[in-house]
């Protein structure tokens, strides 16, 4: 739907600016003159290129929802009615589309709905478990400590993909360049020194022979290769789109060598920290386990939790189905069991999550040293190999003549 910006003085007089969606420029206008606003300018927004955003088609980033929780507690707590509050972000925001939506949910408010129904039109935006704490705090007069909290989790939560993403950057950047190079040098060196050796009759080794080989390959079926490897790419993102590919694709990440220990320790300090929050906001024990099913990010875990809905609604036990499960350590199986015989599930759940987020940091820094020396052998390997494919058979050339 369209988006208009618009420049409109109040009843007060004072110059207001803002975004709105509406089907037509007519409607826009019709729908800023319902607030009783005089329109000073009015103009459609031209769609960026979605290039432009790197916030996986929301075009809201989490950064973007940290800084409107903190900015929406701070002003409720300082006894800012919310819509104005929410109007206050509206003019504050850089992000459009942030700015459109914050838009929309002051008219829904305004209109008398309660905000966590207003938010609840753009899940992908806020998602569930943001949407859940509001519905909850709305319930228990604490809006403005909870939305607080919520940006303190986001920012935790945000802070662990963010360093697990990082420790894997490095490794895949090098492995890329070498990979890059070594096309290049097959692309454009090697052929030149090729013709050198076709003049004489210098035996040449095994590395070289493999050497030309790959580079007559990459020069006449470059167009091939890439094909293929584009299709490979869209392969296998629609092979994660479908149900078992993903499944695969998630075990994939929690057993693989190295990582797999990372992964597994980001969505263990996810599971228990959302489970925490939720339960320790007032959200029921079976909701807020459907909540963390979506919010986990694994379908291993998402499907572990959901099996332990119908456990629980059964009577059964919290604990049954992480205790039969060879992802979930006996630990956190214990830990579950002390907090529901004792009550207190949600603080021993908190723990849990602050000792598996302790956990990861130190992992990630042991990953970040380890690997170093295991890059170290793979360039020295490379060197080794490009050596003995180029240099080693132009020695041989200059010792025979």
């Amino acid at each position: 739907m369209p988006e208009f910006s618009y420049k409109a003085r109040d009843q007060s007089g004072e110059v207001v600016s803002g975004v709105v969606v509406a089907p037509s420029e007519n409607i826009a206008y019709g729908m800023l003159r319902d607030k009783r606003l005089f329109i000073v300018s009015l103009k459609e927004r031209k769609k960026r290129n979605f290039l432009g955003k790197f916030s996986l088609g929301t075009g809201v980033t989490t950064k973007d929802i940290v800084i409107f929780s903190r900015q929406l507690s701070v002003m409720i707590t300082s006894s800012v009615p919310i819509v104005k509050a929410l109007k206050v972000l509206v003019r504050q925001t850089d992000n459009v589309r942030l700015k459109t939506i914050l838009s929309d949910v002051a008219d829904e408010v305004d209109g008398g709905a309660k905000l966590s129904q207003a938010l609840g039109k753009y899940p992908r935006v806020f998602g569930n478990f943001f949407i859940q704490m509001v519905r909850s705090a709305e319930t228990t007069g604490r809006l403005d400590e909870i939305l607080d909290y919520l940006a303190n989790q986001e920012e935790k939560d945000y802070d662990m993909k963010s360093k697990t993403r990082g420790a894997l950057i490095y490794p895949a950047f090098i492995f890329s360049s070498l990979v890059m190079v070594g096309a290049l040098m097959m692309m454009f060196v090697l052929p030149q020194i090729t013709s050198i050796f076709e003049d004489t009759d210098v035996e040449l080794p095994i590395t070289t022979i493999i050497f030309i080989g790959m580079s007559d390959i990459l020069i006449g079926y470059w167009w091939l290769i890439i094909l293929i490897l584009v299709g490979i790419a869209f392969g296998i993102r629609a092979i994660i789109k479908t149900e078992i590919g993903r499944r695969k694709f998630d075990i994939l990440k929690i057993r693989a060598p190295l990582v797999g220990k990372l992964f597994n320790m980001l969505y263990l300090a996810r599971l228990s920290r959302s489970l925490s929050t939720l339960l320790s906001s007032g959200v029921p024990l079976t909701k807020s386990l459907d909540i963390v099913a979506d919010v986990v990010g694994n379908t291993m875990y998402r499907d572990l939790t959901r099996a332990t809905i119908k456990k629980v609604e059964g009577g059964g036990s919290i604990t049954t189905e992480f205790l039969k499960s060879k992802y979930v350590p006996l630990m956190l199986s214990q830990m579950m069991s002390v907090g529901e015989q004792s009550g207190q599930l949600d603080k021993i759940l908190i723990k849990v999550a602050d000792f598996y987020q302790r956990e990861l940091e130190n992992h990630l820094a042991n990953f970040s040293t380890a690997i170093e020396p295991l890059i170290m052998i793979i360039l020295g390997v490379s060197v080794g190999f490009l050596v003995s494919a180029i240099i080693l058979p132009l020695y041989n050339l200059t010792s025979a003549i």
